[in-house]
């Protein structure tokens, strides 16, 4: 439970940080025999806030229960 606990606040803290999951793609716009154009995109999977404070949230609760059972 610790563990788990602490996972979830590096991942909520994470959340807050960078706010989303960035990422490239490339992609064929031309493909004629030897002659080939592509072009690169970069992409955000937006993550909102709240989702980082949740994630806190329940870590910081998970820790916490753990403590009480001992």
């Amino acid at each position: 439970m610790k563990l788990i606990g602490i996972i979830l606040i590096i991942l909520g803290v994470l959340t807050l940080v960078y706010q989303g999951i960035r990422y490239t793609t490339q992609e064929k716009l031309i493909d004629i025999g030897p002659l080939q154009v592509t072009t690169t995109e970069k992409k955000t999977i937006p993550l909102p806030p709240i989702l980082g404070g949740v994630a806190i949230v329940a870590g910081i609760a998970l820790i916490f229960a753990e403590r009480r059972k001992k």
